[in-house]
């Protein structure tokens, strides 16, 4: 009975502890995801395609499970949150703007849905992003 009891107890530990390794697998990995979503949107420098790249991160972020959707949320609300800070300390229209923010956190949570990010995907941006 102690041995039974033994290896139920041990089986739980080593499942929450695979469990977390698996979410925190899956943060780094969705935290590479909003890395290249930002890359590529610099790289981009496409007119109107912030919204794509938002969603688009977030989206491939949340693909990767739990950890994923976290990180995601996470990045995308850091972002937000600096980009308001900074906008305090611009002289004149920075151009973000609360509705801007309320808008990209649309698209965020648009992506982190799973729905498809091609939703925002602007005309003619090139096929590559």
């Amino acid at each position: 009975m102690k041995l039974f009891t033994g290896l139920i107890l041990c089986s739980l530990v080593l499942e929450v502890h695979s469990g977390w390794f698996s979410f925190l697998g899956e943060a780094y990995e969705g935290t590479k995801d909003m890395w290249r979503a930002y890359s590529d949107m610099r790289e981009a420098n496409y007119k109107n395609s912030d919204k794509y790249f938002h969603a688009r991160g977030n989206y491939d972020a949340a693909q990767r499970g739990p950890g994923g959707v976290w990180a995601a949320e996470v990045i995308s609300n850091a972002r937000e949150n600096i980009q308001r800070v900074t906008d305090l300390f611009k002289p004149g229209d920075s151009g973000h703007g609360l509705e801007d923010s309320r808008a990209d956190q649309e698209a965020n949570e648009w992506g982190r849905s799973g729905k498809d990010p091609n939703h925002f995907r602007p005309a003619g941006l090139p096929d590559k992003y």
